[in-house]
């Protein structure tokens, strides 16, 4: 086994190490550690480096305790055992399966504007839902009707789902729609955004100081 340091790993680096066959990831302080089987794999990420033998799946668990986001949410792996705090809604994902583990800022800004904004009774759309983590918060909040949409056919959400994006959706079909993606490629989606929700959550990018930031038009 070996393992290859990053600095600077946000979401997205972070999948296309799991898509690579990582057996692991952990965090340190500004880090992030990758472990794998296959040095050549291992090449495209760094230098790698031989590590001794150990509990992986365990170090990988540690690496991802339960995280307060905003005022409403609690977010957990599906092994941590700590209970929900009084007033906190449980947000449980499986963090590496796809983007979305509740740990990047950005994942953070969308949960904080839609506990803000979305209603009991909202039709909610998700659009690059990856590990379905803020259709899964919308569905908590109280949203009536949550749909998820991804080029990735392994993306998830928690109700309907289906392989494709927002150009697919008929104008005026929902309250809100949240989307954290690259801004590169939400850039020409933005008129669809407008066209299909009167409120939209956006983020994935950085403002002009480099923080990572989301809007709400």
């Amino acid at each position: 086994m070996v393992v290859v340091r990053l600095s600077n790993c946000d979401e997205f680096v972070t999948l296309r190490l799991w898509e690579a066959g990582t057996l692991g990831i952990t965090e340190g302080d500004g880090f992030v550690d990758a472990y794998f089987d296959d040095i050549k794999t291992a090449r495209q990420f760094g230098d790698p480096q031989p590590v001794v033998e150990e509990d992986w799946i365990a170090r990988t668990q540690e690496a991802f305790p339960p995280l307060l986001v905003g005022e409403r949410f609690f977010v957990a792996a599906p092994w941590r055992i700590e209970p929900t705090p009084p007033g906190r809604l449980r947000l449980v994902i499986n963090p590496g399966a796809q983007c979305g583990t509740g740990y990047h800022r950005c994942t953070q800004l969308c949960l904080e504007a839609m506990e803000k904004l979305i209603r009991p009774g909202d039709s909610v759309l998700d659009v690059g839902s990856g590990s379905g983590i803020l259709s899964i918060a919308a569905k908590l909040l109280g949203a009536k009707r949550v749909v998820a949409c991804d080029i990735d056919p392994d993306a998830a959400g928690p109700e309907s789902f289906f392989i494709g994006s927002v150009d697919a959706v008929r104008s005026g079909a929902f309250d809100v729609v949240v989307a954290n993606i690259n801004e590169d490629v939400m850039g020409p989606m933005r008129a669809d955004f407008e066209r299909v929700a009167r409120t939209r959550i956006l983020s994935g990018f950085q403002d002009d100081d480099g923080e990572w930031t989301c809007v709400v038009i």
